[in-house]
C-alpha cells in the first residue's frame, strides 16, 4: 500500500509573543514548462559517433533537446513563467517571489529580475498588470541542486514575511558538453516554472520532514569562469557552457551525497528505513540521465535492508552470494565512512568507494526484486523523460511534472499519499524532501501540459547540430518562434557616454 498521512502542515510564528501560533500547508499549485523544439535523436547521434546504440538508449535515453540560436537560459524561463500565469489564472500582483533556479546563467550581477523585466513587458503589452514590484527576485546557483534551494526559500518566505501572496519558482537551465565527450549525449536544455503558495492545489511540500546532506568534492562537475575567457560570439548570441566533469567520480558522489541525506530524513522522522521504502509508491529524483537515478535509488535500497530484521539481512545476503562476495563485508562496509573527497585526484578517481555493495547491486538488478522495489516507483513520467536529457536544475521539476501528468491519465495517485523527492547538485549537496497530494491535485495536474510543451519538434541534421552546439549560423532550420521571449540582440557599446557590451536584449513573440 502507498504511504499516506495526514497532510502536514508548518508552524508559523506569531508577531507577539503571547499571539497563537497558526498551522497551515505549503506546496505547490501548479507547474509550466518551456522546452525548445530543436532535437537530437540519440540513434543519429550514435550514428555520427560510431557509439552504441543499445548501450545508449539503456543508460542515457532516446533524445536530447538543443536551445536554439536566440535562446538563452533566461528567455527560456521567462516563457514557462508566463505559460505558468497563463495556464493557472495567477494574478500576478499577487506574487511577492520569483526565484531563478540555474547554473546557466551568463550574468553575474542580475538573475531572476531579467525574467521579471521580461514577463512584466508581456503581460503590459497585454493590457494586464505587471508582477507586484515588491517582489523579491533572488537566483539560487548550486548546481542541479538550485532549483530546490529556490523552492525552499520560497516556502520559507509564504510562513513568514510572505504569508498570504504567492510565489514562483522557475528552473531553467542549458547542458552542454564538449563534442565528444562522454557527457555529451546527456545534453538538454528547457525550464520549468513552479507556483507556490498557502494550501496548495497539487501538492503539500513538508520541509520540517526533509532530509540534507553537503559536502565539498573538490571536482564533482565544477565550471571555473576561466572557461569563458576568449570566446568567439561573432555569428551567435551563444556562450558556451561546458564543465570540468569526472565521470565516474561524480556518480560515486551522488550515491554517497543521496544515502546521507536520506539518513538525515530518518532521523529526522524516526523512520524504518526499509519498512518506508517498501511502503512509496511514486520517487522522483534528480535524472542526469536514465541510469542514475535507478542506481542512486537501489544502493539505498541495499543500505535500507542492511538495516532491517533477519528477512531483510536474508534479501540482501541473497544478492551477495549471487555476486560472489561476503555479505558480513558487504555489511561492514557499508557502516563505513569513506572520505569521498580522498579519490578526488588523477589516480583515485577511477577507485569505488563501495566496491561490494556496487558487487551486490549488479545482482539485485537481476532480481526478481529490482522491477518492482525499484523501477515500478520511478516509473511514472520516466518514459517522457527519455526525450529530454539532462535539464540541470530542471530536470527534477521536468520529472515531476511528466510524471503528475502520467498519474493523472492512470489514476494512480491518492490524496495524502506520500512521493519522495530528492535534488542533487554536484560539488556537493542533496535534498530529500517529502510531498503529500492535495485535495485538489488532480484539477492542479489537468493544467500542467507538460505533453503539449514536449510535442513541437524540429530533428537536427548533423551539420545543424554541430552548428548549434559550436555556435555558429545554422542553415535550414525551418522554425518561427510563437509565444515565447527570444533574444532580439547583444549589446555591442562600450564607450565613457554609453555602455551596454554583452548585455542581452529580449523581445516576445506571440
Amino acid at each position: 500500500m502507498p504511504r499516506t498521512t495526514k497532510i502536514p502542515g508548518l508552524v508559523l510564528p506569531g508577531t507577539l509573543r503571547n499571539t497563537p501560533v497558526q498551522k497551515r500547508s505549503i506546496g505547490i499549485s501548479g507547474l509550466a514548462a518551456y522546452v525548445p523544439p530543436y532535437r537530437v535523436w540519440l540513434e543519429d547521434w550514435c550514428d555520427w559517433t560510431n557509439n552504441q546504440w543499445a548501450k545508449t538508449r539503456e543508460v542515457v535515453g532516446r533524445s536530447f533537446r538543443v536551445r536554439g540560436p536566440d535562446q538563452s537560459v533566461y528567455t527560456m524561463a521567462a516563457t514557462a513563467v508566463l505559460r505558468l500565469i497563463d495556464q493557472y489564472d495567477i494574478d500576478p500582483k499577487r506574487v511577492k517571489f520569483l526565484g531563478l533556479g540555474t547554473e546557466s546563467s551568463t550574468d553575474n550581477s542580475a538573475g531572476a529580475i531579467i525574467v521579471k523585466g521580461m514577463v512584466d513587458r508581456a503581460l503590459l503589452a497585454r493590457g494586464k498588470a505587471p508582477i507586484s514590484r515588491s517582489c523579491e527576485v533572488p537566483e539560487f546557483k548550486h548546481a542541479c541542486l538550485g532549483g530546490v534551494y529556490g523552492m525552499k526559500g520560497a516556502i520559507r518566505h509564504l510562513a513568514l514575511d510572505g504569508a498570504g501572496s504567492q510565489a514562483i519558482v522557475v528552473c531553467a537551465d542549458i547542458a552542454e558538453y564538449a563534442r565528444g565527450s562522454s557527457g555529451e549525449p546527456t545534453q538538454g536544455a528547457g525550464a520549468v516554472a513552479m507556483l507556490l503558495e498557502e494550501d496548495p492545489k497539487l501538492a503539500v511540500v513538508d520541509l520540517v520532514g526533509s532530509g540534507s546532506a553537503s559536502d565539498y568534492r573538490i571536482m564533482d562537475f565544477r565550471k571555473p569562469m576561466l572557461r569563458f575567457c576568449g570566446q568567439d560570439r561573432s555569428e551567435s548570441h551563444q556562450v558556451q557552457d561546458f564543465p570540468v566533469f569526472n565521470g565516474k567520480y561524480s556518480t560515486t558522489c551522488y550515491i554517497d551525497e543521496t544515502l546521507h541525506a536520506l539518513n538525515d530524513m530518518y532521523e529526522k522522522r524516526k523512520l524504518n528505513p526499509i519498512d518506508y521504502f517498501r511502503s512509496l509508491k511514486t520517487v522522483f529524483m534528480h535524472r542526469p540521465y536514465r541510469r542514475m537515478p535507478e542506481t542512486g535509488f537501489a544502493v539505498s535500497y541495499l543500505f535500507a535492508l542492511s538495516s532491517g530484521d533477519a528477512d531483510d539481512k536474508a534479501e540482501l545476503a541473497s544478492y551477495c552470494y549471487e555476486a560472489g562476495v561476503d555479505p558480513h563485508a558487504v555489511r561492514a562496509e557499508m557502516l563505513g565512512e569513506p572520505v569521498i573527497a580522498n579519490f578526488a585526484n588523477a589516480e583515485s578517481l577511477n577507485i569505488e568507494a563501495y566496491p561490494l555493495t556496487m558487487a551486490a547491486l549488479r545482482a539485485f538488478r537481476a532480481s526478481r526484486h529490482y522491477r518492482r522495489e525499484i523501477l515500478d516507483k520511478l516509473a511514472s513520467g520516466s518514459d517522457t523523460m527519455l526525450d529530454l536529457g539532462n535539464l540541470y536544475t530542471a530536470a527534477l521539476p521536468a520529472w515531476m511534472a511528466a510524471g503528475f501528468e502520467q498519474a493523472l491519465d492512470e489514476n494512480s495517485l491518492a490524496i495524502g499519499e506520500e512521493v519522495l523527492t530528492l535534488g542533487y547538485g554536484s560539488g556537493d549537496a542533496a535534498e530529500v524532501i517529502p510531498f503529500f497530494m492535495a485535495e485538489s491535485w488532480r484539477e492542479a495536474c489537468a493544467k500542467i501540459r507538460f505533453a503539449d510543451a514536449m510535442q513541437l519538434t524540429i530533428d537536427l541534421s548533423e551539420a545543424q547540430y554541430h552548428a548549434l552546439h559550436d555556435g555558429r549560423r545554422v542553415e535550414g532550420l525551418d522554425y518561427v518562434p510563437r509565444n515565447e521571449f527570444i533574444i532580439d540582440r547583444v549589446g555591442e557599446h562600450n564607450e565613457r557616454h554609453f555602455a551596454d557590451l554583452g548585455i542581452e536584449y529580449y523581445r516576445y513573440v506571440g
